[in-house]
């Protein structure tokens, strides 16, 4: 059976002005009054309660070289998350951690990794594998949370508790990035299997979902799912949208075959500031409904 924990963090995101703060926070409860959780508790979910963050501080002017936004925030934020998955994980249930934006993998990592590890499966619009050795614009883990996951960050980040790398990038699979992704090669060379959605589109979500979960690992895989690898013209509030993504029924369709062989899942980057009338959580609260209602269900009991 699922818990549900809202994570209402955005403290691995740019501002979206200077001096601004970013909306995905707002997205677990834009998502309960869209009926997520009434929609998850019908098939025996729990309300696991929520994990508020640090206060978001846009501190481009004075951060100093080698630190990432919001980073004392952001760590605390992340042991916080594991111990709350965990306690999920000790109750013989399966998390699904509503963001919140994608460095809440972190978090994630940190709890399977205590655990003895499991695999990762990344549905994501962006390779998020922007990290030290490749770039030198580090600053937001939104957009660098995969290549954290697997050890390549700085270890402020990266190596939490002496726990790097949380996921062995040989069990990690990647799905959903566009043709243009900058970083698509480097992230080949280095995970267990890279599929960007133009194969999703060409093959189908169920054989790359057979085949990620492989990679991953009969023990199960936590599944990080970020909302922008839906195509804007479904899904445009997200704070980078790219064309060339899933289609809804897409995306429900990979959910629904990732879904039974997962440990837990978190789900991130919606924006409720880019969704005025909620059509859009509706929506997403559809998708995850469908896709996600047998998280857990396949593992050995």
């Amino acid at each position: 059976m699922i818990t549900l924990l809202s994570a209402p963090s955005n403290l691995g995101l740019r501002p979206p002005q200077r001096g601004s703060v970013p909306g995905s926070a707002k997205a677990p409860e834009a998502l309960r009054e869209a009926g997520l959780h009434t929609r998850f508790a019908a098939h025996g979910a729990l309300d696991g309660g929520v994990l508020l963050p640090g206060r978001y501080v846009d501190d481009d002017d004075d951060r100093p070289t080698g630190r990432v936004r919001n980073e004392a925030a952001l760590v605390d934020h992340a042991r916080r998350l594991a111990t709350r998955i965990t306690d999920v994980f000790d109750a013989g249930r399966a998390p699904l951690v509503i963001g919140g934006d994608c460095s809440l993998v972190v978090g994630a990592g940190i709890a399977c990794a205590q655990r003895g590890g499991t695999g990762l499966v990344h549905v994501d619009g962006h390779t998020d594998f922007r990290h030290p050795d490749n770039s030198d614009e580090c600053a937001s883990v939104a957009g660098e949370g995969l290549a954290a996951a697997i050890g390549l960050h700085w270890p402020a980040i990266a190596d939490i508790d002496g726990l790097a790398p949380y996921f062995d990038p040989r069990h990690t699979a990647h799905i959903g990035h566009r043709d243009d992704d900058e970083e698509q090669e480097e992230v080949r060379r280095l995970l267990g299997l890279v599929s960007p959605a133009a194969l999703v589109i060409a093959r189908g979500a169920d054989e790359v979902a057979a085949a990620s979960a492989r990679v991953a690992g009969p023990n199960g895989y936590w599944l990080q799912v970020d909302v922008d690898v839906l195509d804007p013209s479904v899904m445009p509030a997200v704070d980078s949208p790219d064309p060339g993504g899933l289609s809804a029924a897409q995306l429900t369709d990979l959910l629904r075959a990732l879904a039974p062989q997962a440990v837990g899942a978190s789900i991130t980057v919606f924006d409720p500031d880019l969704d005025p009338d909620g059509r859009y959580a509706r929506l997403l609260v559809d998708i995850l409904d469908e896709g996600l209602h047998g998280l857990g269900t396949g593992l050995p009991a």
